[in-house]
Formats: structure tokens, sequence, C-alpha cells
């Protein structure tokens, strides 16, 4: 049975009164979700937009958005997420973009400036209410138009160095991930007692993902608007998972914060993505709390994870392969090659490519990422850096890691990020932002570039340092270069204007 034919199952055949998602205390039943799902397909229909048509989702953390994802996954349509968590105007510029002739969101967000505009202006609005009605706001949708027919999801990647870029997740790739990943439901056995903790944004593959294959395994979700300390250690007291997933900001979170080890005793294992987890981190993290911290590998553009730990694999090799994003999932390949493509021997770096029916490329040709790495004899993979991160600073090479690196070693500083700015004289020159350690005293800019000398060549040390309450982030918490570069520009202004 196929991912999509699975939810129409979950929709029609599941009791009426099982709990599904549980938010901010209280739950929605798979009869609420049935009820939601059968509004929307109402409206759909009525507006033409049959199976393979392409709907626009602003997509929130909240049941009902849970609700309109598996809605238009059931029904054989293609869902196109689009972020709320974008000022107005992007976010306009983006439904504009996208194409979508129908666009489903919530009042708050419909009511923005300029959204509810940029719907109607090529386009049906629906608006998604919280008690899971579906009405129309305005706007027609163009006749014989956003068809994507065996297409199951159009995502946004992270947007970590530019603008993102919207993936089309077929629906080969939508079952094989579901398939690699173990949520595969048990043979005639429909719901079953285990429940996720999603708290990842859904508009992000882990966070969607999270959902919809927990769900699709027949098990209950507790969904949080967003990570926030406080309600994500009650939802893990009141429900005891053995499993939770946290990004490495996440994870630093939980440490500082001091949370009694009781309360997260129930915990056996973190999965970890998005972004490199310091294998001291990690390690911290197992010895306070006893959970396993699984890293993960992977991208929007293969649905999800193509290499991750497990953990018979962390208790035989951690002390050996600390620092590894693990090893494949069944039916990926993985390897590196040489700048010619060529293919390289074991343990040589290079740019990672993947193999998988996940691509959309398909199972039998190699898919180039944009990561350096290399897959050592042991089936490990190593990731080492982005091939398009490199700053070329007057004909030299800066590595953005290694002035990241530098700059984590001064002790107030908790996370350093590192972008190239560009230069009318040497092209690009490295500048950092520094998130500081809770507690810590604000050091001076001229102790922070010492610290940088002392492991760096002088062309490496960044030209301008910023000190930032928070680094600026992603949707999936990746440190965005884009708005770390905007903050960089503007502190200069200021000391200029001074």
């Amino acid at each position: 049975m196929g991912a999509r034919s699975r939810l129409a199952e979950l929709l029609s055949k599941a009791p009426a009164e099982a709990q599904a998602v549980e938010f901010e205390d209280s739950w929605w039943t798979w009869g609420a979700l049935t009820s939601l799902a059968r509004r929307l397909d109402r409206k759909l229909d009525g507006a033409a937009m049959g199976e393979g048509s392409r709907v626009g989702l602003v997509l929130e953390n909240r049941p009902e958005h849970v609700g309109a994802l598996i809605a238009i996954l059931a029904t054989g349509r293609c869902v196109v997420t689009l972020s709320p968590l974008q000022p107005p105007e992007r976010l306009a510029a983006d439904i504009a973009r996208s194409g979508a002739p129908v666009v489903i969101g919530s009042p708050d967000v419909l009511d923005r400036p300029g959204v509810l505009d940029a719907v109607t202006g090529s386009g049906l609005a629906l608006r998604l209410g919280p008690d899971g009605t579906v009405e129309e706001a305005g706007g027609t949708p163009p006749r014989g138009s956003g068809q994507a027919p065996g297409v199951a999801i159009e995502m946004l990647t992270s947007g970590t160095t530019g603008p993102p870029k919207r993936v089309r997740l077929n629906d080969t790739q939508f079952d094989a991930a579901i398939h690699s990943s173990g949520q595969v439901p048990k043979e005639g056995v429909l719901l079953r007692r285990g429940l996720s903790v999603v708290s990842t944004p859904l508009v992000h593959i882990g966070g969607l993902w999270g959902a919809v294959s927990a769900l699709h395994a027949g098990r209950r979700i507790a969904l949080l608007p967003r990570f926030t300390l406080d309600p994500w250690v009650r939802v893990i007291e009141r429900h005891r998972p053995p499993a939770a997933g946290l990004v490495p900001a996440a994870l630093r979170t939980v440490l500082d914060a001091g949370v009694e080890p009781e309360k997260l005793s129930s915990l056996r294992v973190i999965t970890c993505g998005t972004a490199f987890c310091p294998p001291e981190l990690a390690e911290r993290f197992f010895r306070t709390y006893g959970a396993r911290v699984l890293m993960t590998y992977g991208a929007t553009e293969f649905a999800g994870a193509v290499a991750t730990w497990t953990l018979p694999m962390h208790e035989k090799w951690w002390d050996s392969k600390a620092g590894s994003a693990g090893r494949t999932v069944p039916g990926v390949e993985m390897r590196a090659v040489d700048t010619d493509g060529r293919p390289l021997p074991d343990g040589e770096t290079g740019r990672l490519e993947v193999r998988t029916v996940q691509s959309s490329l398909g199972g039998d040709v190699w898919t180039r990422t944009s990561d350096l790495g290399h897959v050592d004899t042991d089936g490990f993979v190593w990731i080492e850096g982005r091939a398009d991160d490199a700053i070329i600073r007057g004909g030299f090479k800066v590595q953005p890691d290694q002035v990241r690196k530098a700059l984590e070693r001064h002790p107030a500083v908790q996370e350093a990020a590192v972008a190239g700015l560009p230069d009318a004289r040497l092209g690009h020159v490295p500048v950092a932002a520094v998130e500081l350690r809770a507690g810590a005293q604000r050091p001076p800019a001229a102790e922070l570039v010492a610290c940088c000398r002392e492991s760096l060549t002088p062309y490496e040390v960044p030209v301008h340092i910023v000190i930032a309450d928070e680094l600026p982030r992603t949707p999936s918490s990746k440190v965005s270069r884009v708005e770390l570069l905007e903050l960089v520009k503007e502190s200069i202004e200021a000391k200029e204007l001074l």
C-alpha cells in the first residue's frame, strides 16, 4: 500500500474517537481530522481542483494544518508548502512565485499585509479556521492550471546560503522515504499506542516528515508550535516517550537550563539533524541524561535522511566514530568524487554524491550534493563542509568552518557562524557573528580577533565580528548566512555613523 493510500485508509477507517494530534493540552481525534478533510475536499472539488492539482498550504504547527496536509496527500493532490515564518512581503512574493492556483492559510496569515492580495491576484484563497472550518476568502482559481500529477509535495529548501529553492518530491520518493525510515504500519494494524513529539516547523522537511510518518504508522503525535524548553519538557514528562528529536541548538538549551535528568528519564535516544552536531555536545547530553544522540544527514531533495545512526550502531561504534553522520539507510548509496566527477577511494575527501530512489532523479542516477566529505572503510559518512562555502579572499581560500572552530575556542562563545562579505578589492572577506554562553561577559572584539590569530593565518581572520543575542536561523534551525550578512552590514553601517 502506497503512502497516499495509507493516509486515505486512516481517514476513512480510524475510529472517530481515537486520539491523533495533541496540541496545547487538547486532543484532535481522527474524527475531527476526517471531518476537516471532507470539508476541504468539497471546497477543492468545487473549484475543479481534483487529483493531481497543486494546492498551496501556508503550513503552521497547528492540528488543523496537519489535517489539511494529510487530506491533500490522501486525495492525490500536490501540497505546495509555504512558510508562515517569512515576513509578509516575502511570503506574498513566495505565493506569487509558487503559482499555486489555490492557497490555504490561517486567518492570521491571510490578514497579514499583502498576503491575501497575493493569493487572490491569481487564484483562490481558502481560510482554515482553528476549529477546522474551511471558508472561501476571495479569488478564483485559473482554469486548467496548477497540475502536478505524480508529485506529492513541493517543498522549499532551508535557504541557508541564499533564497530557498522549491523541490518536487514525487510519489516514488514519498513511498521510498517512508519505507527506508521504518515508519511502516504492521500488517492488519490500523492504529498503535506509540507517540511522537513534533517541535520542528512543519514547513521544514524534518517537521513535516516527523508528523506524516508517525501518523502513517498509526501513532499519535504531540505537536508543539515551536521548540520552547518548558512545554517540551512537560510533553516528555507527560507521555514518557523513548525517543524524541532535537536540533543541536535545542540540545544546548536543555543542557544549559539544567533540566533535571528524572524529567527526561524515559528517553533512550535523541535524533539530531538539520545542522552539524558537535560530538562533544552529543556526548555531554548522553552523559547527563542517558539518551544517545543519533545524528542524521539528509536533504529536502532526498525526502529526508539518507544517512543516520541507529542505537545498536551507537553502542558499538560511538567511541571510534564520534562526529560521523552515521551509515547510509537501506536503499541508499553514497560516495565522494573529485572535481572531475571520478569516484575517490574510501577515506578521501571530495564532493558527496547519493544514489537512491528517494532522489527525484531516480535510483539509477548519482545526485551530486553541495557537501564535502568522505566515506570510510567501515561505511561511515563524514561531512567536512560545503563545496560552495569557500571564501576567496584576494586569491586565498578561507574555509568558514575553520574560522568557526577558532571562534568557538573562546570560553565565552556558545556558537559562531562565518560568511563571505563582498569586497571591491579582495572579492570577499570573512566576517562572523557569535552567540555567547548564558551568563558570559561580553568580550571585546579585539579579544575574539586575538583568539582567531592563535590558530588561523592572517587572511583567515574575520575582518568584522558581531556579538548577537541570537544567531539568525532558518526554519530548520540552521544559521542563515543571508541574514548573518545583513546583521554584519547593519553593524558596519552603525559604526560608520558614529
